[in-house]
């Protein structure tokens, strides 16, 4: 009787909350995995796949309730890196393998706390770069350019790299009056979803109707404006089948490959560190504020992306854009995550022809809005506004991420981080007190607990100053520990404090030999 009330009650939220969430999910999430394919250079059925997988098989093994896991635009960059090094789709689904296997072990190994090591500066600033080359990218191809690769490389090479301009005649030739027009549209819809005056239309995802209404203008163009309409190459182009067109990770050599390691490591941190980011913010915004298991959400996410460069498909990541979807239409259960998966499985096996009618230039549209969401103006002037050990690690992550990676840009803006931390935390672990007695200085330097290697150039300034034919005492009676960094200086100072006539009294410091220094 209990587990048949039971069942009735899961049935009801299932058919009140978690169906209408998971068809508003897979609604937002078509245009995205197609737009975030197109995006990575990748063969348009792997991000729909890596939406079926994440919604499907991530779901079932995540902790989370209400976290929807699919393709993200913040790994775009990455992929298309990685796709324009091998040159070969077989190679890039062997290194997703193994970014896979390096989340599995990273939650295994319980660090699901990672993403607290990095600051949010550098965070912010990795998907402000993003966001920036995501816009660059796709801005051609929202104008009628056939293709997602108009540059390659790093960002400096869209006015350096002759790359650019060879393919400037093949873009005049590809821009389209009827692109332009779509992406106009596209652009402005987005504009006025924002606006209080359009709240009654907000139960349309504004993805879905961006697309749709490409799809009727293009329909238009062709009955009425022939001259407007797309080309068939400046449309989504999914075969019949999903199933023949699939294709398998290729292992043969890439395991003693390094540029193969350090792809996957890149790759799994990232999708690493996105989904935890966003499975804090979802937890923040759940109404019943459940605590999501973030060491489980690493082995989930590690799975799913071992299965996804097994079939075929691109990484994945718990996406914010769609999780928040999930909670704003009602999501109550991981259901609705779920169920937001299978309508996109049933979409691919039922309508792929309809999804052959949607243009390339609205799902870059899509695309620019995010990379927009990514860095808005306002994002640098917030952090302008913040002090100089903010905003530096910031700047200096944008830049070298664009100049040219996301892995060294990371580690510069961690690194600069970390410049600031010990520079604003730090404090001497040493005082000075200063007497005269019968005309002679006395500079009593007392040593505290812990004087560590940190001391060392505050310190050899200080005894530097200290004027001739005076006295020094250096007190290390309150020290537990003094490192062989500090005594070295002492040393030398002493080394030193004959000539210029200066006494020095060591109490508890040992003093080492001029040759144990050199």
């Amino acid at each position: 009787m209990f587990s048949k009330l039971k069942l009735r009650y899961y049935s009801g939220i299932f058919l009140k909350h978690d169906l209408p969430a998971g068809l508003t999910v897979f609604l937002v999430a078509l245009p995205l995995c197609l737009g975030i394919a197109l995006a990575s250079g990748a063969p348009l059925y792997a991000g729909i796949l890596s939406g079926i997988i994440g919604g499907i098989v991530v779901t079932a093994l995540s902790g989370s309730s209400l976290s929807v896991s699919g393709p993200a635009a913040g790994l775009t960059t990455v992929v298309a890196a990685v796709l324009l090094h091998y040159q070969n789709y077989p190679s890039f689904l062997a290194v997703v393998v193994m970014a896979g296997a390096f989340q599995l072990l990273l939650g295994i190994l319980r660090l699901g706390n990672i993403a607290g090591y990095f600051p949010s500066s550098v965070i912010k600033g990795m998907l402000a770069a993003i966001g920036m080359l995501l816009i660059s990218k796709q801005l051609p191809v929202a104008l009628g350019y056939k293709q997602p690769d108009f540059w390659s490389k790093e960002f400096i090479n869209l006015i350096s790299d002759t790359h650019l301009f060879t393919n400037v005649s093949e873009f005049y030739a590809s821009l389209s009056a009827g692109a332009l027009i779509i992406t106009s549209f596209s652009l402005l819809a987005y504009t006025l979803w924002e606006l209080p005056a359009f709240n009654r239309f907000r139960f349309v995802p504004v993805p879905l109707f961006v697309v749709a209404g490409a799809v009727l203008l293009n329909l238009v163009f062709m009955r009425y404006a022939p001259s407007l309409a797309l080309g068939k190459n400046q449309f989504v182009q999914l075969s019949g089948s999903l199933w023949q067109s699939v294709q398998f990770p290729n292992f043969s050599n890439i395991l003693t490959d390094l540029f193969a390691w350090r792809y996957a490591f890149i790759i799994g941190l990232l999708a690493s560190l996105e989904s935890l980011l966003s499975l804090e913010a979802v937890d923040k915004l759940d109404p019943q504020q459940r605590v999501s298991p973030a060491n489980r959400e690493l082995v989930a996410q590690g799975v799913g992306n071992m299965l996804c460069g097994l079939l075929g498909a691109l990484p994945v990541t718990a996406v914010i854009v769609r999780s928040s979807a999930n909670i704003d239409a009602g999501g109550r259960t991981r259901l609705a995550a779920f169920t937001h998966g299978v309508f996109l499985f049933g979409a691919v096996l039922l309508i792929p022809a309809l999804l052959n009618l949607i243009p390339l230039c609205a799902l870059a549209a899509v695309l620019v809005v995010t990379g927009y969401k990514l860095a808005r103006p306002r994002l640098f002037v917030s952090m302008y506004k913040l002090k100089w050990n903010q905003f530096l690690p910031f700047a200096i992550t944008i830049v070298v991420v664009l100049l040219t990676d996301l892995l060294i840009g990371v580690s510069i803006g961690l690194l600069m981080s970390v410049f600031f931390i010990v520079r604003n935390n730090y404090v001497a672990d040493f005082d000075v007190q200063e007497e005269k007695h019968l005309g002679i200085t006395t500079y009593t330097v007392n040593l505290h607990t812990n004087v560590t290697f940190l001391d060392k150039s505050k310190l050899k300034t200080l005894l530097e100053e200290i004027p001739d034919y005076s006295r020094v005492v250096i007190n290390g009676t309150k020290s537990a520990h003094i490192d062989y960094d500090v005594l070295e200086a002492i040393s030398s100072f002493c080394a030193q404090a004959k000539r210029k006539g200066i006494e020095v009294e060591l109490r508890n410091v040992t003093r080492v030999s001029v040759s144990e220094i050199h």
